[in-house]
């Protein structure tokens, strides 16, 4: 059977139960699980919905200083999460490299959202984007981690719907985290 090549739409069920242990794995590498309400393998929408945490905007009492640094850890989770689903789908689930045309996609929007919600300088999504591409290589890349992550899109598919506090304890299981 010849496969189709990745695509940043979901080629079947199994193919996004991949993405979204990408999108999963990433929240827990950068320690951002507790931003996370549920994950839904059967979300017609987003399949992350966030905590307060994430959407929390600021205050009168909080400095414009921090409520900034909040939007950049934000927009650097998210962009980890859809670097980090194209990795565990192309490197994890089909065992080869995620194409170029396809990180240069990420890349642009990447670039277009930095300015548009941040006010980040190109050079600046620059690099977090690479920061955030070669994290994710080292994790998605590592052999010994795909047996993990094969595991945990198995329980994806299984399970459908999980917590933020049950996606740590998958994890933690799993030893990824």
């Amino acid at each position: 059977m010849e496969s189709k090549p990745l695509t940043l739409q979901y080629l079947n069920e199994d193919d996004r139960a991949y993405g979204l242990a990408g999108m999963a794995i990433s929240l827990a590498a950068l320690d951002a699980i507790d931003r996370v309400a549920e994950v839904s393998l059967d979300s017609d929408g987003p399949m992350v919905s966030f905590s307060h945490a994430y959407y929390f905007s600021g205050s009168p009492s909080i400095s414009p200083k921090a409520t900034w640094d909040n939007l950049v850890q934000n927009f650097h989770i998210t962009s980890a999460m859809v670097i980090s689903n194209l990795m565990a789908r192309s490197v994890v689930r089909l065992k080869e490299e995620v194409p170029a045309a396809l990180l240069s996609e990420v890349k642009k929007q990447m670039m277009a959202e930095g300015r548009d919600t941040c006010s980040l300088e190109d050079d600046e999504v620059e690099a977090l984007f690479n920061k955030t591409l070669s994290y994710s290589r080292r994790i998605f890349g590592n052999p010994r981690v795909h047996p993990a992550v094969d595991e945990f899109a198995r329980v994806l598919s299984r399970r459908r719907v999980l917590s933020g506090t049950e996606i740590a304890d998958e994890l933690h299981l799993l030893q990824l985290i």
